[in-house]
């Protein structure tokens, strides 16, 4: 039994397609994991592909009990945090963001381009791990090591491993990030453990997943089975693609989120608000703090 599931592809379970909308201040993002049909995909809470032009962005505002990951397709992003965290990323690079128990931060396009594109990811982070202090990785594109199983497959492994290539990347939410670009014609085989939720989301192309070979369009998130497998089969055929496969290991414990908050019990997303408004418990340097680049 045990060698007929590892022998198998996980399937698509769901496929949903992530319409554009309107997010901070002139910003438009697809949605993904976060939409009414899909709430969120333990331990994910959110996916967003964000187009975000000079005169848009993310201003001050607040997060706790969570992990935030911006990873830029083009153009650049400042940020900058309560704390005296200031910097820049471009295309290709990271920003692993742990919130913990507060943090307070504005995300602003670089205002001498024409847009920043990229995408933000919401991981869950343990009950035991919500009230961590606040902790960034912050990876340059040529920082992020490649696998490259074959010629016309490069895999940039974000966080976890692919193809014996491992992420320096720390995530306390056991968790593998993979940005796959396939030229056509192509198979490729990734193996992601038994117990790990995940799913891929198509920024462009067409890519055929798993033994049915479903087919997956630009835009759409695709839910991967959770049948014990520990491999995934993505096929190309007349077109190359572009995507990522992002999975973890699920926390399985209560998810109450108001807004940029998340906690197990509507009590501590109670008392997150009061510390917050009182400037206290992780959030004493929101007192009178704002942003110089929002």
């Amino acid at each position: 039994m045990t060698s007929t599931v590892a022998s198998l592809s996980r399937s698509i379970t769901k496929s949903i397609l992530s319409k554009e909308q309107s997010e901070g201040v002139g910003a438009r993002v697809r949605r993904s994991i976060g939409r009414p049909e899909l709430r969120n995909h333990d331990p994910f809470l959110m996916l967003d592909e964000f187009s975000v032009d000079k005169n848009g962005g993310f201003p001050d505002h607040p997060h706790r009990g969570f992990e935030t990951v911006t990873y830029m397709l083009e153009g650049q992003f400042q940020h900058e945090d309560f704390a005296g965290h200031k910097g820049t990323i471009g295309p290709g690079d990271l920003q692993w963001m742990t919130a913990g128990r507060g943090i307070v931060h504005s995300e602003m396009p670089v205002k001498s381009q024409t847009r920043a594109h990229g995408l933000q990811l919401w991981i869950n982070l343990p009950k035991e791990h919500k009230m961590c202090e606040p902790q960034y990785q912050e990876l340059l594109d040529g920082q992020i090591p490649r696998a490259t199983p074959e010629e016309g497959v490069v895999i940039k492994v974000i966080a976890g491993e692919s193809h014996g290539v491992k992420s320096q990347v720390y995530t306390r939410t056991p968790t593998m990030y993979l940005d796959f670009k396939v030229d056509k014609n192509k198979t490729v085989t990734q193996t992601i453990p038994s117990t790990y939720t995940g799913f891929i989301y198509m920024l462009k192309g067409t890519a055929f997943i798993g033994d049915k070979e479903f087919e997956g369009k630009a835009h759409h998130t695709l839910t991967l089975s959770e049948n014990g497998a520990t491999t995934v089969k993505i096929q190309t055929k007349d077109e190359d693609a572009h995507f990522v496969l992002i999975a973890g290991e699920p926390l399985k414990e209560p998810i109450v989120q108001h807004g940029p908050f998340v906690m197990n019990s509507s009590e501590e997303i109670y008392d997150t608000f009061v510390d917050y408004q009182n400037n206290k418990n992780g959030f004493e340097r929101a007192r009178n703090w704002r942003s110089t680049i929002a």
